[in-house]
């Protein structure tokens, strides 16, 4: 079993050209990956904006057009354009069986257990961080650890904790934070992250604080190919 990751794919009828040359038939290069790597019983990571669409049936016709019948398990979480969304409840009984939703809760697969959330932008040194930023650090941080004791009680022989976020778990430094914290003492081995993009964007590919391996998996910053986490 091998585990892969991507993340804003941002499926459906909007021009991802419109952001640059390379954005360009982007799915068809995603695809093209997926096809070459991932074989039945493998793991690929989506960790959010998945869909540009407005509304829970549009969403899910695109992930059952785009990845439905892609080889592999596919494990997402929401991103900030994921407004899709809709329950956990209508949600799993909708989407494929190969696909599995986390939303405050976790999901085991083999000898791995996902738990994750769709985070929020950390806070810049030596920068004022917006009362409503605050408010919305502190709730994402709620769920984020909701995910993680979920995914403690399905540890039962050690298996190995990844987490998806969307939005990444450090500042633009790559300082500690309260995210990095909770998912140190949680004993998380791996964390993928996701929403940034442009060469513009201060990033790394791999990041490692406190035991915890990031990895950042913006399509467009890893050359719209899946990276594989571990096999």
């Amino acid at each position: 079993m091998s585990i892969y990751a991507i993340s804003d794919l941002h499926l459906g009828e909007k021009p991802m050209d419109i952001f640059g040359p390379q954005w360009t038939g982007h799915f068809e290069k995603i695809k093209a990956s997926w096809e070459k790597l991932v074989k039945t019983g493998d793991i690929v990571l989506i960790a959010g904006d998945i869909s540009w669409a407005m509304n829970l049936e549009k969403g899910i016709a695109d992930i059952v057009s785009h990845i439905g019948d892609l080889k592999g398990e596919k494990v997402i979480i929401r991103g900030n354009h994921d407004y899709w969304w809709g329950s956990a409840k209508r949600m799993r009984e909708s989407l494929p069986k190969s696909v599995h939703i986390i939303q405050n809760d976790a999901v085991k697969i083999g000898d791995y257990i996902f738990a994750g959330s769709r985070g929020w932008q950390e806070s810049e040194p030596k920068e004022l961080t917006a009362p409503d930023d605050v408010l919305l650090q502190k709730r994402e941080l709620i769920r984020l650890e909701m995910s993680l004791t979920a995914a403690k009680k399905l540890q039962k022989n050690s298996e190995t904790l990844v987490v998806l976020r969307h939005y990444p778990p450090f500042n633009s430094r790559i300082e500690p934070s309260a995210t990095t914290a909770l998912l140190g003492k949680f004993g998380v081995k791996y964390c993928v992250y996701g929403h940034l993009h442009g060469s513009a964007v201060r990033s790394v590919a791999k990041a490692k604080i406190n035991d915890v391996t990031y990895l950042l998996s913006s399509c467009d910053l890893i050359g719209f190919e899946l990276i594989k986490i571990e096999e």
